[in-house]
């Protein structure tokens, strides 16, 4: 018997499950129990009842459950896996999120994929996690994928750098910084790539840039951590 073609699910940008190309329409609660099931794996039915509906009472949480694992059953049957309270999703399914994780597991592990990654590499970048969801396990699961993002650009700008590919690594390191201006690990990033390009004047210019931004926004000062850094590249050696 033949067996029907894998299944593409797509929660960057936009929710979206495919097969052979073609969209799969199914109801929004079980659009949103997917979702869950793709970010978190397997999960106890009642864990994933009081997520996705907090706020009804168990017996109507549990109902709601019913109903969206029904209404997946009649369109996609077999995607969803029971056993033993336990649900998640058949293995033959696809996710960008899965990819993303995966390829961002590997750069922080020190595994940088050749040919090196480019900032449009959606399995590098990702996107917008389920934008327009409102649901405060989204909330959570976004801000997981806005920190692992920065920590995948800051680790390439560093391999990067160390590896000469400095154009590429200050690429990397600035889009860090286009994400969260505030955050100084990619201050940090940028300031490290000029430095081991000899460009003191350049890293001096963006640590007074970030300096100024964090006092006009917070009324703080860069860490100590960073502070060394740029004192340790400017004070004139006593050799």
């Amino acid at each position: 018997m033949r067996q029907p073609p894998p299944l593409q699910l797509t929660l960057f940008n936009n929710w979206q499950l495919l097969r052979d190309r073609q969209p799969i329409q199914i109801p929004s609660r079980s659009q949103r129990l997917v979702a869950l099931l793709a970010l978190r794996g397997r999960q106890n039915r009642a864990k994933v009842a009081g997520i996705l509906w907090p706020d009804v009472s168990e017996p109507r949480a549990q109902a709601s459950l019913r109903a969206a694992l029904s209404a997946l059953q009649r369109r996609v049957p077999s995607l969803v896996n029971k056993d033993n309270g336990d649900i998640c999703l058949n293995g033959d399914i696809s996710s960008d999120v899965v990819e993303f994780r995966r390829q961002a597991d590997q750069i922080l592990n020190g595994h940088i994929p050749e040919p090196l990654p480019v900032l449009d590499d959606p399995a590098l970048t990702g996107g917008e996690l389920l934008p327009g969801w409102y649901d405060d396990w989204v909330f959570v699961e976004q801000e997981r994928i806005h920190q692992l993002r920065l920590h995948v650009l800051e680790a390439l700008a560093q391999e990067l750098a160390d590896r000469g590919a400095h154009p590429h690594a200050l690429q990397m390191a600035l889009s860090a910084v286009e994400i969260d201006p505030l955050r100084e690990s990619a201050r940090r990033a940028v300031i490290n790539v000029h430095l081991s390009q000899g460009n003191t004047a350049d890293a001096v210019r963006e640590y007074e840039r970030f300096s100024s931004l964090l006092q006009n926004e917070l009324g703080v000062t860069p860490t100590c951590q960073m502070t060394d850094l740029i004192e340790g590249a400017t004070t004139p050696s006593n050799a």
